[in-house]
This record gives C-alpha cells, structure tokens and sequence, in this order.
C-alpha cells in the first residue's frame, strides 16, 4: 500500500507543477469545485511526507488524478516541440528522406510522438501525421518548459460571424467580423463579460459569451494549405512559395525585412520588390495599387485588405485554397490564415500574369 501512495505522490506533484493551461473557467471565474482543485493542488505542493501519507485516497483516485495531469500539458501525453534555427521541418509519410513530403512542422510548433526509434519519430499534429527526424525535436522536460514559453491564452470564436467591437460594449462600433473557429490572442480578459484581444496589430473587444478560451501551442501545417489550384502562373506559383519560406518570422511596425521583421505592408512590398514590383509601405496606399477584384476572381499573388471602422489597416497575400499569408502582430508574426479570418474590405490584383 505504501509503494502505491508513493507512486501517486510523484505523478501528482510531477502534474501539477509541469503545466496548468488555462481554460474558459479559469479566465472568465473559477468555479467552486475548480478552486477547490487548485487549492488542494497549492496544499499538495506544500505539504509533508506524512500529510500525503494520511490523504484519504484509494488506488483508482491516484490514477484517474494521474490520468488528468497526463491531459494537463496542451492536450499532448508525450509532448515534441520542432526545435530548429529557421525555416520548417518536413514532415514525411515513411522515415525516409524521400519520403513523400505530407506536410510541414513550423518553429517551435508542438506535435505528440506516437512512437520513435531513436532516429525518426511518428507523430500528429494538427491535421498533419508522419515521420520526422527526432533530432530536431525538443522532449521530455525540455519541450514542457518550451511548452510553457510558447504557449498562447486565445479566444475561438463560436459564432458564425463574430462581432469585433472599439469597445468593450455592444453599444461600441463594430470594426469587423471573424469567422467561426478563428483564434484570436488574448490581452485580457475584463471582468464585465468582455475580453480584450489582438487582431492583428489592434487591440479591440469580444464578447465572452461567443468565444470559448484555451491555452494552445501552434501545430503543423498540411501540404494542402501549401499548394495551389491549377492554371496559376509560374510567376505567381513562385511568389507565393517565396513568401511561405518567412513563415514565423517577426512582425516589426515600421520594418520591411523578411527575415528581422516587417510590418503587414513592409511584408508585402518587399516579397513584390523581389519580382520587380515597386510597392508604397502602407496598406491603404497598396489598396489603390493595381485593379479590384472579387472574392471568385482571387489567384495566388493578389492580396487582400482589411479594415477597421472602415478604413483599410491591414493586407496579406493570397496563396490559394482560400489562405493567405501575412505578418499579423508582434504576438504571431508571418503567419498563414484563411483569407476571411476577418471580413476582407477589398481585393486586388497587382500580377498581370
């Protein structure tokens, strides 16, 4: 009995001190079976040898204690952070560098390892599973305090078109709308039904009412939102692909740098400067460039704009499949999202090709 109680003290000890993500309870009031939780999880921390020894708990109970801190970290068991100096890793369908390419791990994305052989480990992540080199992957204790830097509070919208407001009040403007699904990242969250979050480089208002709130890590990227329709042009198709390789580089107001930091506007004029085409730095000023299209006419290459109260304050790069690319804030920096993450203000086509 006594090695029992001594196995339960160190997965619970072990549980709770590795991770605690938040959830929608906790940001918007813990209720008072969850604090009692959290107050027996502080007491736990703090207590004697004999204090644990004395806890009234039978065998099932440690386990299923246990079972929960096991689900604590992120939703992952056996956590794998993708820990690489730039660009993505490669995620293959055999362990084999040949392999048929299924999709892409970002930076410092998570993934759960299913199994490994010392050299490739099989992993999911996202949508996306396969093998990828076990080198370059950060384990056990170190991807938990990875995991813990990373980590971001965000807001999913459960609405079909969710309301973004000035202000924290259903009387404020409503500047635009985010689709069902979207995350937006949490900066806080205010104790009258509120939160506030960024979208993009703003900071505006959600109801919490519409919005379901978690503690996530970013995931993999499949190759379907890598790849384009067909009859796209070899100019377009490479812009495109030249883009998608600063993908989780830094967002820096003002910069036009692909690889230290650009803004949405700097991000776009310097991946066009490559192929000859000279561009304002300033999303509205872009937004006069070229010709407007519609939404049905959108080829990779042409952007998308965006606004706020009604005017153009943001634009990204349309990379086909109904995705588009773009530096969004100094939280996310160049990212890939559906091209209607938020109602887009207008469309334009700057390639004649």
């Amino acid at each position: 009995m006594k090695r029992k109680v001594i196995y339960g003290m160190c997965i619970l000890t072990a549980g709770f001190i590795l991770s605690t993500p938040v959830t929608a309870a906790a940001a918007e009031g813990v209720p008072a079976e969850g604090q009692a939780a959290i107050n027996s999880s502080e007491e736990l921390l703090t207590a004697g040898v004999g204090e644990l020894f004395s806890a009234a708990l039978t065998e099932d109970e440690y386990k299923e204690i246990a079972k929960k801190a096991e689900g604590a970290r992120w939703g992952y068991t056996n956590l794998g952070i993708c820990n690489v100096e730039e660009n993505n890793l490669n995620i293959r369908q055999e362990p084999d560098e040949n392999g048929k390419l299924v999709g892409k791990l970002p930076k410092s994305a998570a993934c759960e390892i299913v199994s490994s052989d010392g050299e490739w480990a099989y992993i999911t992540s996202g949508k996306v599973e396969g093998y990828v080199k076990e080198e370059y992957l950060l384990t056990g204790f170190g991807a938990e305090q990875k995991g813990k830097e990373l980590a971001k509070t965000v807001a999913v919208s459960s609405a079909n078109a969710l309301n973004i407001r000035e202000e924290p009040s259903t009387d404020a403007e409503v500047v635009t709308q985010v689709a069902q699904g979207e995350e937006l990242e949490i900066a806080e969250v205010l104790d009258n039904g509120w939160i506030e979050v960024y979208l993009d480089d703003d900071e505006v208002y959600v109801s919490a009412e519409y919005v379901d709130v978690k503690s996530d890590l970013p995931t993999a990227i499949t190759m379907t939102e890598l790849l384009y329709g067909q009859g796209v042009s070899d100019v377009r198709v490479d812009l495109c692909q030249y883009a998608k390789q600063f993908l989780g580089n830094p967002y820096v107001w003002g910069g036009t740098s692909l690889t230290k930091g650009a803004d949405c506007s700097g991000f776009v004029l310097s991946v066009f400067k490559k192929y000859g085409v000279s561009l304002p730095h300033s999303s509205r000023a872009q937004a006069n460039s070229g010709s407007s299209i519609n939404a049905s006419d959108l080829l990779p290459g042409d952007l998308v704009f965006y606004a706020k109260g009604g005017t153009i304050n943001h634009v990204a790069i349309y990379i086909g499949n109904g995705q588009v690319i773009h530096a969004s804030s100094p939280k996310t920096g160049i990212k890939i999202s559906a091209y209607n993450y938020r109602t887009p203000a207008k469309m334009v086509r700057i390639l004649q090709v």
